[in-house]
């Protein structure tokens, strides 16, 4: 299935599931194609034919994004350079959770998760470490002997009990031998991110920017704003305060305006966070829903509340 088609069964899907989804954004380079919510649970979602034309800058600055955004970042996919996605499998690049259109079906749909991940050496499954220790003593085995069963290590089987992965075959085997389902499932929008403060990197430099967009970042800085560029999202920045985070644009061409300002409405909508574009000068203070904030009216600004209230008074 082409990647156009994938996407748009993938947005129909959330829509019918209650999702408010975003208009697609089909640029291979951005790191994202469609935000959807759905009460408290925010997807950011990617989808490609190739999963090796997700790179790793694509990788980090979705997982900066899902951070700041509280969403459950995951990329949609068919092959790799060296294999299928295949169906019931959760595969990782960069920290990023990749599984197939099958798979997204199972989970969403039909509520079956995924019991399968993939890693380097083959297929692996998270084992119930705790369940495991239980059955064991229970049934007054050894390590030794549930080794010889799994045909691993002993000290495989201990590290098994301390929630370390094990290979399908393996615990398949240890299924059977103690007749008890000790595999857990996988939750396919649960990322290896780190931290919010570990995985955003504020931006404390203006340097190496230039023009309208050093302007606009360094007048925030000032104003009391956080600002984490961003160069494959279809908005500009992310910008917050102690209180408020925001989708920031910084539009250079009048002719282009129109255009970024509905893309940014629809996203801003769908993630429930306030959005603005920045201008050198236009004559209107709204556009598709998105305020619209020239260099002298920032440049008069004396806080990041006034910032905040310019916004709220436009956005209405």
């Amino acid at each position: 299935m082409a990647r156009k088609e994938s996407l748009q069964e993938v947005r129909d899907t959330l829509g019918k599931l209650g999702f408010t989804v975003s208009e697609p954004h089909t640029i291979r380079s951005i790191c994202f194609d469609l935000v959807a919510r759905r009460d408290d649970v925010l997807l950011i979602v990617k989808v490609l034919g190739n999963v090796d034309a997700f790179n790793k800058d694509n990788a980090k600055e979705l997982l900066v994004i899902a951070n700041l955004l509280k969403g459950s970042p995951f990329l949609i996919g068919s092959k790799s350079s060296t294999s299928d996605i295949e169906d019931g499998v959760v595969y990782y690049r960069y920290g990023i959770p990749i599984i197939s259109l099958g798979t997204f079906k199972d989970f969403f749909i039909e509520e079956v998760p995924p019991f399968v991940f993939a890693a380097p050496g083959g297929l692996y499954v998270h084992i119930d470490g705790e369940l495991l220790r239980e059955m064991r003593e229970k049934k007054q085995l050894s390590l030794g002997t549930l080794a010889e069963v799994a045909k691993v290590s002993r000290k495989s089987i201990q590290l098994y009990e301390d929630g370390m992965g094990a290979m399908m075959d393996a615990a398949l085997r240890i299924e059977e031998f103690l007749k008890t389902p000790i595999i857990l499932p996988i939750n396919p929008l649960a990322t290896h991110a780190k931290s919010e403060e570990e995985a955003t990197e504020w931006v404390d430099s203006f340097k190496e920017f230039r023009g309208l967009e050093k302007h606009v970042f360094r007048r925030l800085d000032g104003l009391g704003y956080r600002i984490m560029p961003t160069s494959k999202s279809p908005f500009d920045a992310l910008t917050a305060d102690s209180k408020t985070l925001i989708l920031a644009s910084i539009e250079k061409r009048e002719g282009t305006l129109a255009k970024r300002a509905r893309v940014v409405t629809n996203i801003s909508k769908v993630v429930e966070k306030h959005s603005v574009i920045f201008v050198e000068k236009y004559r209107k203070q709204c556009l598709e829903g998105t305020p619209i904030i020239d260099r002298k009216e920032l440049k008069k600004i004396d806080s990041s509340d006034e910032v905040l209230e310019l916004i709220l008074e436009r956005e209405g």
